[in-house]
Order: structure tokens, then C-alpha cells, then sequence
């Protein structure tokens, strides 16, 4: 399954290592994921035009079968994402640590909305989601 992981950016990469275990969990369980941090502006190395930046992230949102939201934080970015990705049809998991402020139009589009305590609990969380193809 290709999955596009939707996340708050931060410039100075604090999520870095959020971002880099829920990779690890998907890519364990046999999935690709999509992240445009990661594998488009190469954790900060190269800087796109953000007319270009959000071409290639609707393309890849195109190209993947789900869209994962890690939510620990709001951000413009996220919405965007998540309005494109539901426009096209595409499933929405959103995944959150307890107590987040999730808005009700994102519960709204979700297909999942699930919580977790600790990064290593999100695997077992969304082991049944990634069964299902």
C-alpha cells in the first residue's frame, strides 16, 4: 500500500524522529509511505517554490491509496492535504496523541481517528488498518 504521511513541517525538523518511526512501522509492515520532507525536500536540503512544493505533493497524494495524518499539532499545511486528498476520494486515517484538539470537519473527512500514548503504540494501533487493502 502506498501511504502519504501528512504532518505539522517544522523547519528545524522537531518531528524529524516522530516522522522517521512511524516510517519505520509502515515500511515493516510491507507498505510504502510518501512523506515530502523526506524524500522530495530531503529534510531541509532543498528548498522548492511553493507552487511546485504543492504540485508534487498533490501527485503524490494522488499516487498513494491512503492518506495518514499524524496530527500532534495544527497546521495550514495539514488541511490542505487532507481537503485535497478527500476531494480526490482518497481514504483519510488520522492518527493522534491523547488529548490533541482534532476539529470536527477533520473527524469529519476521517475514515479512522485513532490515539495513542507513546509513538511505539501506533504500529499495534494501526496493524488492522494495514491489513486491510
Amino acid at each position: 500500500m502506498n501511504i502519504y504521511l501528512a504532518h505539522k513541517y517544522h523547519p528545524d525538523q522537531q518531528n524529524r524522529p516522530l516522522l522517521e518511526a512511524l516510517s519505520a512501522v509502515l515500511t515493516a509492515a510491507g507498505h510504502h509511505t510518501h512523506c515530502v520532507v523526506r524524500d522530495v525536500e530531503q529534510w531541509g536540503a532543498i528548498a522548492l517554490p511553493p507552487t511546485e512544493l504543492m504540485s508534487v505533493a498533490f501527485n503524490l497524494i494522488e499516487a498513494s491509496e491512503v492518506l495518514l495524518v499524524e496530527f500532534s499539532e495544527k497546521g495550514v499545511g495539514i488541511g490542505i492535504e487532507v481537503g485535497y486528498a478527500s476531494a480526490k476520494g482518497i481514504p483519510i486515517w488520522v492518527i493522534a496523541p491523547h488529548g490533541a484538539d482534532i476539529s470536527d470537519t477533520l473527524r469529519g473527512v476521517a475514515e479512522q481517528v485513532l490515539f495513542y500514548g507513546e509513538v511505539a503504540e501506533v504500529g499495534e494501533l494501526l496493524r488492522p488498518l494495514l491489513l486491510i487493502e
